[in-house]
């Protein structure tokens, strides 16, 4: 006996809509229900410069274009192969619902009051809330009804993100005195088996016996080029994964790094004292950060202009940069060349939304904090570069501060996922902390 085919019906909620306006498209056959409580919240969106406002009136056009005049008649369809797409007005509070949730006028709550209806009215179908709100699925779990997070650009297995390197343990006798001396060797003289093989500019450590090589793998010439410490701007690499970081930082024939690692590993420390290395062969540096405040006091709660407002949230760049000069006497040539840079704006720090309608041409760019960034903000970014300009994204997946992201949906650790084995793409991930004795024991402890 053939089991019966169930219906499902997608009902959105507004932050995935924020979060990807093309969301509607990433259902198949299935159809999708917009509430008209998520209009009107999107309505608060529709303007500014951030990408939700950018969500918020993609969506509404879609919308448009899409004929509004049949999505409160039964719908209209998406296209061959996809379901309908149909918008639901509120309705009364439904008795049940009021008994648990009595604040029925706040959007949550008219939202799950429309999805209660329609599971009500229609057990024939299988209708199944999306949104990114973790409360908001316990709510609507909590009355018996379907509730999913919104996961199509979700990393599926953490645990097995790539970390940029590999260790060979028992390589091929001599290799690492061929590898020291002539600098390169053949990358089928490591005779790794076919489902091993190596990956563009991958950081390969070799150990054999007594004897150890960093190296990285170059796809190109198909071989394994030998990899030595280098000190950028007065700051020299203190661990082997440090030093494949200043690599790839280096690395002019990889335009777009990504460096991940929990706090105090030198993320932000190395990308900056690389940028400040490579100074001549860029018109400008930036650093920019997503401003995403750890308390319920965002930006206009600051007292002060513009400046004062990002101030606190720009000020850990600030310090790393603050580092760097340290490394030199105050009345050197460097340590005054650092603080000409910045009254030259040619090494700027600023919040991310300002990178908006740039035009970022020969530009060494570091994102930092890049796990507070969604699939597509990193993607707006990227898509921005031009000719000659290199893109760093650091940060911690496991660190989130934005409430609608986690470490599997964040945009560096889809980043890290999507561009693996890209030859203009590299990527380490730290492990090591190096900032003190006492900061790695808290990271590792609490």
């Amino acid at each position: 006996m053939t089991k019966k085919h169930v219906r499902k019906s997608f009902i959105l909620d507004t932050n995935v809509i924020l979060h990807d306006s093309a969301c509607i498209n990433h259902f198949d056959e299935h159809d999708i229900i917009v509430p008209i409580t998520v209009l009107e919240e999107l309505d608060h969106f529709k303007k500014g410069s951030q990408s939700v406002n950018f969500h918020a009136r993609e969506f509404v056009r879609s919308l448009d274009d899409l004929s509004s005049n049949k999505l409160f008649n039964g719908g209209v369809s998406l296209g061959e192969g996809k379901g309908r797409l149909s918008i639901k007005l509120e309705q009364e509070p439904h008795p049940e619902l009021r008994r648990h949730f009595p604040a029925s006028a706040k959007p949550d709550h008219q939202i799950l009051n429309i999805c209660y209806h329609l599971f009500k009215e229609d057990r024939s179908q299988s209708f199944i809330l999306v949104t990114k709100d973790v409360n908001l699925r316990m709510k609507a779990r909590a009355v018996g009804l379907m509730a999913e997070n919104y996961i199509t650009d979700h990393v599926k297995d953490l645990g097995a993100l790539y970390t940029g390197t590999r260790v060979i343990n028992d390589s091929p006798f001599g290799l690492i005195d061929e590898l020291h001396t002539s600098e390169e060797i053949p990358a089928n003289d490591l005779d790794l088996p076919q489902d091993e093989s190596l990956i563009a500019n991958e950081f390969i450590i070799l150990r054999e016996a007594n004897k150890s090589a960093l190296s990285t793998y170059h796809s190109g010439e198909n071989k394994i080029k030998l990899v030595r410490k280098q000190k950028v701007c007065g700051i020299m690499p203190r661990n082997a994964e440090q030093s494949f970081a200043v690599h790839a930082l280096c690395n002019t024939e990889a335009p777009l790094v990504t460096i991940s690692g929990k706090a105090g590993t030198g993320k932000t420390l190395l990308a900056l004292a690389a940028a400040l290395e490579q100074r001549k062969n860029y018109r400008q540096i930036m650093l920019a950060r997503p401003v995403v405040p750890l308390s319920n006091k965002d930006l206009g709660f600051l007292p002060g202009d513009i400046q004062s407002k990002i101030g606190p949230y720009m000020q850990p760049l600030y310090d790393n940069l603050a580092v760097i000069r340290s490394q030199f006497p105050e009345k050197s040539k460097m340590h005054q060349k650092i603080q000409d840079l910045l009254e030259e704006k040619k090494l700027i720090i600023e919040p991310l939304a300002y990178i908006r309608g740039r035009s970022l041409v020969k530009m060494y760019i570091i994102i930092d904090e890049a796990q507070n960034l969604t699939p597509h903000e990193v993607k707006t970014i990227i898509t921005r570069a031009g000719e000659d300009t290199k893109i760093v994204f650091t940060g911690d997946v496991h660190q989130i501060d934005h409430p609608y992201l986690d470490s599997q949906s964040n945009g560096l650790s889809y980043l890290i996922e999507k561009m693996r084995g890209q030859h203009l793409y590299s990527h380490i991930t730290l492990q090591k902390g190096e900032r003190s004795t006492l900061s790695m024991l808290a990271s590792d402890l609490l």
